[in-house]
């Protein structure tokens, strides 16, 4: 009997071309990418599971995914192998032996999400910053942004059709910063809802814009209702940024 060994892969990539994380018919993911080049070096079809799922568009500077391998790989050398073979806009940071149960997905203490604004125009951040026209109040923003930190339900903040058992979300920290030309809104939380993220940056723009008051994000949360909150920003500024697991359950430790 083949007994496999189950390793996590820490990768980053640049959503541009993909429709978001998982695979899906009739439109390239990053999932279908990697398990194809996977089993281009193992020799095997080969499934992989994700810390989470990111949208068409949207980027990550880290993301986890785990897959079974029937024979002990090196990591170093694997990585180089696996990098040549991935395309240019997706690379693999290290590989790490886990133990036989330990899950991308389900065993994440915390995920971050960065979303990235430049004011000016700035060709190089085309596509990786969404293009704000307007003045920042990083106070105001900051103030408000406070609201959200807590055990709430995000309903006001989710995609309306999604299937989950419950909109609750626990945010550790919610903060912007800014870095010459550009700005950044991060957040880090238990869980993330679908198009969460996005929601939460385009409702707090319209605090900064003055349309409505930081105090308004009681009642927006209080609602449930999605209407109630602003817009969804673009994808292309949006980054998956960070994702904790504890340390018991790599065997590299």
């Amino acid at each position: 009997m083949i007994y496999a060994l189950r390793y996590f892969f820490i990768i980053s990539y640049n959503g541009a071309n993909y429709h978001g994380w998982q695979i899906q018919q009739n439109a390239t993911s990053v999932q279908e990418v990697i398990q194809e080049k996977l089993g281009l070096l193992l020799k095997v079809n080969i499934d992989i599971t994700g810390s989470g799922r990111t949208d068409t568009g949207v980027h990550a500077l880290q993301q986890y995914f785990h897959a079974d391998i029937e024979k002990e790989i090196d990591c170093e050398d694997f990585k180089y192998h696996l990098n040549a073979v991935l395309p240019h806009d997706i690379a693999v940071h290290d590989i790490r032996p886990v133990s036989e149960n330990a899950h991308a997905r389900f065993d994440a203490i915390s995920r971050s999400y960065i979303y990235k604004l430049i004011l000016n125009k700035d060709p190089f951040h085309l596509g990786l910053a969404y293009n704000y026209h307007r003045e920042l109040d990083l106070e105001k923003l900051d103030q408000a942004s406070k609201i959200l930190i807590g055990k709430h339900d995000f309903e006001a903040f989710s995609k309306v059709k999604t299937q989950v058992n419950n909109f609750y979300c626990e945010v550790m920290n919610a903060f912007w910063q800014q870095d010459g030309n550009e700005f950044s809104f991060h957040i880090e939380a238990n869980r993330f809802l679908r198009g969460m993220v996005r929601a939460i940056v385009g409702t707090l723009l319209m605090v900064n814009e003055g349309k409505i008051k930081k105090e308004y994000l009681h009642e927006i949360l209080a609602s449930r209702d999605r209407s109630k909150a602003g817009r969804s920003v673009k994808p292309e500024g949006l980054y998956l940024s960070e994702i904790k697991y504890p340390n018991h359950i790599f065997k590299d430790r």
